[in-house]
């Protein structure tokens, strides 16, 4: 790789996506459309992969730095790195696109180009979220990712797109008002927006409570935390495929990667504070999504409900503040986007057949669809944590991370784990098995070539996690060992 791309290799990463929405908008067939977004996020996967390969495990700090002054007069700089936490969800950002352009292939059939410049501006939007290391170039991007997924949602969504997409976008900016007016106090008082150096700050007692609440609230928001999870069921079940795809892969973890940058190194001591509510919160949201979820009829909403249980796992694993937690959070994190993701386009190429969510609708698929049946059924045992898939190894190290801070959170998180195999394999039973209820289902065609293809990438990646996770753990452990320093020196 020349110089020029590898002393500037974020940056390029950061481009690729705009300058991909650039060459789509001169071209018209609608083959040329599709190939050159998928070429252009096949780039980026190309570069990502390059990045991990060339990461050093060992260093703590942030690697493949650069930095620009962009307005020097309020000492904001474009500045960009990478540490073992973000170098997963980069990866996350970069594998999932290619998906979502395979995925909306042959569904997309309105303002093709408009849609897929869209699912660049979500990769290049991401990529500036978690490689920023200037507070405000982070909130600007943070922003920015809130108007393509509000266009996918009410532009190609379901019948009640446009009351999702307004509910989407009405929390969406409160919680982002909320990270504003955090960012605002942090800088005020530390006279920087260099995240690091926000760090180091020693802020006053009086304000440390009101800014870690603002920057807790508007990170539980995007995540989403119980009780602000009320806008995810809604936006996931009217938004397209490739909408819901990185939504729920890439989006939502906007927000526990907020909890471990800025909350817990910043403000350490308030975090301890707070900690036994959050716990206490996260594991009633654990129970409360999966029982939600089992209520569900809808397909996709029955995975949206589960992402707000899997959600309740990682702000379990960040304020166990060990490195079996956070170290299980992050993981869980990167499989919850594989599996969630696989879960929601595999929905969509059903959905694409018979225009129907309702698990009432199908039965008996195994007949017609023993492809379709083998990957759902991977990716459904993957989604509540079965041995040697990827979610397992997460939810295991937050579960020993956890158990250092009281036994009862293990027990009950536990009982989300059983409510996930109760949903998950019931749905199966409902969909999969038995006989056909409808004569759509009679006549449904297995997954063709496209489809496979599709599909097959996500469930490589949840069997080699869950057997092999230890690239992602090494690549991880400097970091995160930092991070938890920062919490132990708290008094």
């Amino acid at each position: 790789m020349s110089a020029l791309i590898a002393d500037h290799l974020l940056s390029w990463m950061i481009a690729v996506p705009f300058l991909g929405m650039v060459a789509i908008a001169l071209v018209r067939e609608r083959t040329a459309v599709l190939s050159a977004t998928l070429a252009t996020t096949l780039i980026n996967a190309g570069f990502a992969l390059y990045l991990w390969t060339n990461f050093d495990y060992v260093e703590t700090g942030m690697q493949f730095v650069e930095r620009v002054d962009w307005m020097p007069t309020f000492g904001i700089q474009y500045a960009v790195g990478i540490d073992g936490i973000s170098l997963l969800l980069v990866l996350l950002t970069t594998f999932l696109p290619p998906l979502c352009v395979l995925g909306s292939w042959e569904s997309i059939t309105t303002r093709l180009k408009a849609f897929m410049m869209l699912i660049l501006l979500v990769e290049g939007a991401m990529m500036v979220v978690f490689t920023a290391l200037d507070a405000f170039l982070f909130f600007m991007l943070w922003e920015v990712t809130m108007i393509p997924m509000y266009f996918m949602i009410v532009l190609w969504g379901g019948p009640d797109r446009v009351a999702a997409g307004l509910k989407y976008v009405i929390y969406s900016l409160a919680g982002s008002l909320l990270l504003l007016i955090g960012i605002l106090g942090l800088s005020l008082q530390a006279g920087t927006f260099d995240i690091a150096m926000l760090a180091e700050h020693a802020y006053s007692p009086q304000s440390q409570s009101w800014i870690f609440l603002a920057l807790f609230l508007g990170f539980a928001i995007k995540l989403p935390m119980l009780p602000f999870h009320t806008w995810l069921p809604d936006a996931h079940s009217e938004a397209p495929t490739a909408g819901s795809v990185l939504l729920a892969g890439v989006l939502l973890k906007m927000g526990g990667y907020g909890f471990v940058r800025f909350c817990l190194p910043i403000f350490p001591e308030v975090a301890h504070n707070v900690a036994p509510v959050v716990l206490w919160v996260s594991v009633t949201g654990i129970l409360y999504g999966g029982y939600m979820a089992l209520a569900q009829n809808d397909l996709k909403r029955l995975v949206a409900y589960s992402s707000v249980s899997h959600m309740g796992f990682v702000t379990l694993g960040i304020f166990s503040f060990n490195n079996e937690g956070i170290e299980g959070a992050i993981l869980q994190m990167v499989t919850h986007g594989l599996t969630t993701g696989a879960m929601f386009l595999i929905v969509g190429q059903l959905y694409d057949r018979t225009h129907s969510r309702s698990m009432a609708d199908y039965g008996g698929l195994h007949q017609r669809m023993p492809r379709f049946v083998a990957i759902l059924s991977l990716f459904a045992v993957a989604s509540f944590g079965l041995p040697a898939t990827s979610n397992f190894i997460g939810e295991f190290l937050i579960l020993v991370g956890v158990s250092y801070e009281n036994f009862i959170f293990v027990v009950l998180a536990m009982g989300g784990i059983v409510l996930g195999a109760a949903y998950m394999l019931w749905m199966l039973q409902r969909v999969a098995l038995g006989q056909p209820r409808t004569e759509a289902a009679r006549n449904l065609k297995d997954l063709d070539f496209r489809e496979m293809l599709t599909v097959t990438p996500l469930a490589v990646a949840v069997i080699f996690v869950g057997v092999y996770p230890g690239p992602m753990l090494e690549a991880m452990d400097a970091s995160v060992t930092y991070v938890v320093t920062q919490l132990a020196s708290v008094p």
